[in-house]
């Protein structure tokens, strides 16, 4: 086959320098495409005046990337593109074999494609084939299988992030059977570690903090969505289910609080609540937030750009990107401040707080039925004290006199005088009234005037008026005295106070002249409680024998029937008393029937009788510390963000750049065209759930693509396809691009079963090959795309802590919980907080917890953690790093240096010779016994740092104080300092930090 006869395929080889070269100008676009073309779809390719099949000379798209013509060349001289002399044979060659088209491999169907036939026995399943038959094409053969205990190693740290215990190796080590590997990595699989080490990426892929970000980063407590994702894994939850329950799971029929609490994922988001923030910018960027993390998870597209245009290279409009903005922008999140526990939420209370609170609630209900059962034996008592008590007030000099009314009349009610001096306005319930009250008293002067307004139960809601709440507006109130010979005298008000002032309706707005101000005293949504106003008088006033105070009250508001409905007015001679009177409340209240009390009246005779109950008291004593003991326990419960949609639909509209508050068009929800393989998806209810279920369809072509990749960069350390985030036209193309296919089809047949798939990876014989490479080797393929070898990995920071306190038998595998606060730098927080927030170490075993419990702070992490996601936007790329700031924390952090010293313990205590402490402490570090000059070089190690030490007995001290865990007393701390030493080297050999 001649050079000019070898296929080229359009996806393969073409796409990628047209996507590179032509669609900024050419692409899916419409707002920056030139000369009405496409050369991103077929029918823009295809067309007649751009491409002849079969005669690239006669095709204007050859004559312009081949021209020497500045004028006419494409890509254009200022383009600052430009193609390669090899890419333009490639061109050529293409056309001239037809110029067959092919869609984006990423946006077909997923087909399973036949497992290749091979005439090999190395392969060990059908992922196996399809590597084999890629080899062969180059030529190259794999490499055996790794030795047993370097596989073992390798396999737990990748299926739980801990290596394996001296048990388990020797327990492989001994079986000679052929199941042996397979039995090992079923029994990882169901080890609850798996779960954890499964969600750390999740978490990563989640933008999952313990914070809320930005200046203020306020903490959060979203720690029980984490929990529910480790249970997730460790339960085998199909993919499916995990995926709807995590972006639709209040929106399934009778969801359990399990599947609303899976929603969190969408609300892991950052939360500014800086000052001069605008709520509605705030909220946009959340759904921002929102819509791209579920494009880079389930379809490995970059959203972003769709953003503020059609996106340049992939088929996703403008349009369409707030089709998928508005099924996230339907909650009831307004973006204002910085709550984090913003809602809608949700309480997730362990189950030792659910016990808690039902033996409160048993204990509450027991004491007031207790309560209750005693008030009924006391009501004859307390009869008779309400007449003993009212004779004895009525003894008693008071600094109020009720004045008694002789005449009140109003413009349209009728005025009643009842029996204990109030007044009652029934009949007409006008939009505003006038009232007029003559009151006559035996006091010699009028210093302070009180008016009362009383609740009633022929009021709205039995409150104070007959408005819509039961409130009032006295909008003016004026005083005078009428002498008997028919003079009269005003009285100038200096001041009032009030018992409440609602808002802006002050009292002192009933004496300013202003008819369209006012006092009154709403605080809820009903008035339900008795108020009282003061007014004192700029002078003292004289009055005589037949003499009479006028009150007029005015209510002139705007709003409608807002006028006082039963009310008393007293007085004082004395300048000094105050608005609240007890002594007055009580006897007002002792005069009224009981059948005519309030609620507030009832309340205080009940109190005031009760206050000499020592029984009672001890019971309401006990009710109340009960009820605050059941508060302490609520306040604990933590609050976890979740998704609920609003009643009403909001609606959405693009928005021009991306701008908040820049509305072009209105939208409605929708998917994508070029995605949409099943036109029934638009007659169903456009929600979360629609795009959830769209999104796991057995016919979607990107979802377990996606996903199956994911996993594979896990197992494998790179991804079929290198751009996990991107499966678009400028991402990479699959290596293997059949055995994705078959691996994702084989995702969704079996249920979608994630223990299935890792299974089928790690007992591969493709990834159990030893990860020996030559020179020559590792220069043709660096990053082991074909699959030739076993791949050698840095671990992350975060396995390698967990490592070191494993080995150290220092780890305290506890689950699940609120998180917890490990070694760090004294400070760590404070100079990004201006010194607001201060790290607070914990102490005992929860400096020993995993990592993945470690509390994250979004806008400083965990110090130890020196590679990783920085957990403010989605991340599904895996970070790895040899930066020098790696061995500063292997070597000198408090956790390392006191998991060496733990390590050391260990060694010391369980072996008596130093050879047999070597042996044990590789083969807890690597799983294999040392080589005898390894063992030689750290015995003379060993050696020097005992002289060391001996000659510095204090530097040992020292060195062994570090670190909260206890030490044994009983060894010598020379020889002890000597072998942490030894443990630190061994914890940072190469082999060791690496799988």
């Amino acid at each position: 086959m001649t050079y000019a006869e070898i296929p080229v395929s359009f996806d393969r080889d073409i796409r990628p320098i047209l996507s590179e070269n032509c669609y900024h100008c050419h692409g899916p676009d419409e707002n920056s495409r030139e000369a009405d073309l496409r050369l991103d779809t077929e029918q823009g390719l295809l067309t007649d005046r751009i491409l002849t099949p079969g005669k690239s000379e006669e095709s204007e798209l050859f004559r312009r990337i081949s021209s020497t013509d500045h004028s006419i060349v494409m890509p254009p001289v200022d383009s600052n593109r430009t193609l390669t002399l090899e890419q333009t044979k490639l061109i050529k060659r293409w056309i001239n074999q037809g110029a067959k088209w092919q869609g984006h491999w990423a946006f077909e169907s997923v087909e399973r494609p036949t497992v290749p036939k091979v005439s090999s026995d190395w392969p060990r399943n059908e992922i196996d084939h399809f590597v084999w038959r890629q080899l062969q094409t180059k030529n190259r053969h794999p490499n055996p299988e790794a030795d047993k205990a370097r596989l073992l190693r390798r396999v737990k740290l990748d299926i739980t992030g801990l290596p394996p215990t001296i048990e388990e190796l020797d327990q492989f080590l001994a079986d000679e059977s052929s199941e042996a590997y397979e039995n090992m990595v079923d029994r990882f699989l169901a080890l609850p570690e798996f779960g954890e080490r499964m969600a750390w990426n999740w978490l990563d892929v989640a933008r999952y903090a313990d914070s809320n970000g930005y200046q203020g980063d306020r903490e959060r407590t979203m720690w029980p969505w984490r929990d529910w994702v480790v249970k997730s894994f460790n339960e085998n939850k199909p993919y499916d289910e995990f995926t709807i329950e995590q972006l639709a799971g209040d929106l399934l029929p009778e969801a359990t609080q399990e599947q609303k609490l899976a929603t969190g994922f969408c609300r892991n988001h950052m939360i500014n609540g800086e000052g001069g923030r605008i709520a509605e910018e705030n909220r946009i960027e959340y759904i921002f937030d929102q819509t791209e993390t579920m494009g880079t998870v389930w379809l490995g597209l970059t959203l972003t750009c769709s953003r503020c245009h059609d996106h340049k290279y992939d088929p996703i409009s403008q349009q369409e990107y707030y089709q998928f903005f508005d099924y996230f922008n339907q909650t009831s999140v307004t973006g204002g401040g910085g709550d984090p526990q913003m809602p809608p939420n949700l309480q997730i209370p362990s189950q030792h707080q659910q016990d808690q609170i039902v033996k409160s609630q048993q204990q509450i209900r027991q004491l007031e039925q207790q309560r209750k059962e005693y008030w009924l034996l006391q009501v004859p008592a307390y009869q008779q004290w309400q007449h003993d008590e009212l004779e004895r007030l009525q003894k008693m000099e008071s600094p109020w006199q009720v004045m008694q009314p002789v005449k009140a009349t109003a413009e349209h009610q009728t005025l009643t005088i009842q029996g204990d001096q109030t007044i009652l306005a029934s009949g007409d319930n006008p939009f505003n009234d006038t009232y007029r009250v003559l009151l006559k008293t035996e006091l010699p002067e009028v210093q302070v005037v009180r008016l009362d307004a009383l609740c009633h139960t022929t009021m709205t809601e039995n409150g104070l008026a007959r408005s819509d709440s039961g409130n009032f507006v006295l909008t003016e109130i004026d005083f005078e005295i009428v002498h008997l010979d028919g003079t009269s005298q005003p009285l100038e008000i200096s001041s009032a106070v009030a018992s409440y002032e609602q808002g802006g309706l002050k009292i002192a707005n009933t004496f300013d002249g202003n008819p369209q101000s006012g006092w009154a005293v709403l605080q809820n949504k009903f008035v339900d409680r008795d108020h009282a106003g003061l007014f004192r008088f700029k002078k003292s006033s004289a009055i005589s024998e037949g003499d009479l105070l006028v009150v007029t009250l005015h209510h002139d508001s705007v709003h409608q029937h807002h006028n006082l409905g039963h009310f008393q007015i007293s007085a004082s001679s004395q300048a000094d008393v105050s608005l609240k009177h007890e002594t007055l409340e009580l006897r007002n209240a002792l005069l009224t029937s009981a059948i005519q009390r309030t609620d507030s009246q009832n309340k205080l005779l009940e109190e005031r009788y009760l206050q000499q109950d020592e029984v009672y008291q001890q019971l309401t004593k006990q009710l109340e510390q009960e009820k605050q003991k059941q508060e302490s326990v609520r306040k604990q419960i933590p609050v976890v963000m979740t998704m609920q949609d609003m009643s009403s639909r909001r609606e959405t509209f693009i928005l021009a750049k991306g701008i908040y508050d820049k509305p072009i068009e209105k939208v409605l929800p929708g998917l994508p065209q070029k995605l949409l393989f099943d036109e029934n998806y638009l007659s169903d209810e456009q929600n979360r759930l629609t795009l959830a279920r769209w999104l796991v369809d057995r016919r979607h072509p990107l979802t377990a693509r996606v996903t199956v990749n994911r996993y594979w960069q896990m197992f494998f350390g790179l991804g079929l396809v290198k751009t996990p985030e991107d499966f678009g036209s400028q991402g990479e193309k699959p290596t293997h691009p059949e055995l994705l296919d078959w691996m994702s089809a084989e995702f969704m047949e079996s249920g979608w079963d994630l223990k299935h798939l890792i299974q089928m990876m790690v007992n591969s014989a493709t990834y159990r090959q030893s990860a020996e490479v030559t020179p020559d080797i590792y220069e043709s393929d660096p990053e082991n795309q074909l699959l030739a070898r076993g791949h050698r990995l840095r671990m992350p920071s975060w396995m390698l802590r967990d490592q070191a306190l494993f080995i150290s038998g220092l780890l305290i595998n506890r689950k699940g919980g609120p998180p917890v606060y490990p070694y760090q730098p004294e400070g760590i927080w404070a100079e990004a907080t201006f010194g607001k927030k201060k790290y607070k170490q914990d102490t005992g075993e929860k400096l020993y917890r995993r990592t993945l419990y470690s509390f994250w702070r979004r806008i400083v992490g965990p110090t130890m953690l020196f590679d990783n996601s920085p957990r403010q936007s989605c991340s599904v790329r895996d970070y790895r790093t040899n930066t020098p700031l790696h061995a500063l924390v292997t070597l000198n952090d408090i956790t390392y240096v006191e998991a060496a010293r733990a390590f050391a313990q260990r060694l010391m205590l369980a072996e008596d010779n130093d050879e047999q402490r070597i042996e044990l402490a590789m083969r807890l570090a690597i799983s294999r016994s040392p080589e005898s000059l390894e063992t030689d070089i750290l015995l003379t190690r060993l050696k020097k740092l005992k002289d060391q030490y001996q000659q510095n007995p204090a530097s040992a001290t020292e060195l062994l104080q570090v670190g909260e865990s206890s030490r044994d007393e009983t060894l010598d701390p020379v020889e002890h300092a000597s072998w942490v030493g030894i443990c630190s080297l061994i914890l940072n050999l190469d082999e060791t930090l690496c799988r």
